[in-house]
C-alpha cells in the first residue's frame, strides 16, 4: 500500500460510504465538527480556519462543492482548481478526516446525513442563519463560528494574480 493511500481513503466517494464511516465514529464516541465551503486554492486562511475548527471536535468533515455549484456561486470563471484537486489538497491536511462532494446550492442535505456535534462556519455568518443551524440545534449540538485571518482569501489571491 503506498504511503499517501492514507489520503484517498478520507475522499467519500458516496454519501454511503460517509455515513459508514460516520457509524463508526459514533460508535467510538468521536465528537464529529462539519463544515463546508469551495477552497478553491487553499491558503493561510483556509488552513487557520480548518485547524481551528478541527481542534473543536474528533474528527473533522469538509463539505465541498462541486465545479457547478462554485461556479455558481462565484461566476463562470471559477473555480479555479477541479473539485477532485481540491478535495486531494484538503484531505492531505493531517487534521481533516473526511472531504466529500455536495451539488446542492446548500449543504443542508448532507448536514442532515452527517448530524455534526459541531457546525462551523466563518464569523462573517450569523449563528441563526448558517445553513444546518436547526438540524444541529434540534440534537442538541454546538454551532460555532471562527474569525477569518484578514487578507486572505481566494478572490484577493485571484486579483494579485490579475493584476500583476
Amino acid at each position: 500500500m503506498s504511503k499517501h493511500s492514507s489520503v484517498r481513503t478520507k475522499i467519500m466517494e458516496t454519501q454511503q460510504a460517509l455515513q459508514s464511516q460516520l457509524d463508526l465514529w459514533r460508535r467510538e464516541k468521536q465528537r464529529i465538527v462539519f463544515t463546508n465551503g469551495c477552497f478553491d486554492i487553499l491558503h493561510r486562511g483556509h488552513v487557520d480556519y480548518l485547524a481551528k475548527a478541527a481542534d473543536l471536535g474528533n474528527k473533522l468533515i469538509i463539505g465541498v462543492n462541486t465545479d457547478a455549484s462554485v461556479s455558481k456561486l462565484k461566476g463562470p470563471h471559477r473555480p479555479i482548481q477541479d473539485q477532485e484537486s481540491r478535495m486531494l489538497i484538503l484531505a492531505s491536511l493531517t487534521f481533516v478526516d473526511a472531504v466529500i462532494l455536495f451539488d446542492e446550492p446548500t449543504p443542508y442535505e448532507l448536514i442532515k446525513l452527517v448530524q455534526p456535534d459541531i457546525l462551523v462556519k466563518g464569523s462573517d455568518y450569523q449563528v441563526e442563519n448558517i445553513v444546518g443551524y436547526d438540524i444541529v440545534q434540534a440534537k442538541g449540538g454546538e454551532i460555532k463560528t471562527i474569525d477569518f485571518i484578514p487578507g486572505y482569501s481566494t478572490s484577493a489571491i485571484e486579483s494579485k494574480i490579475k493584476a500583476n
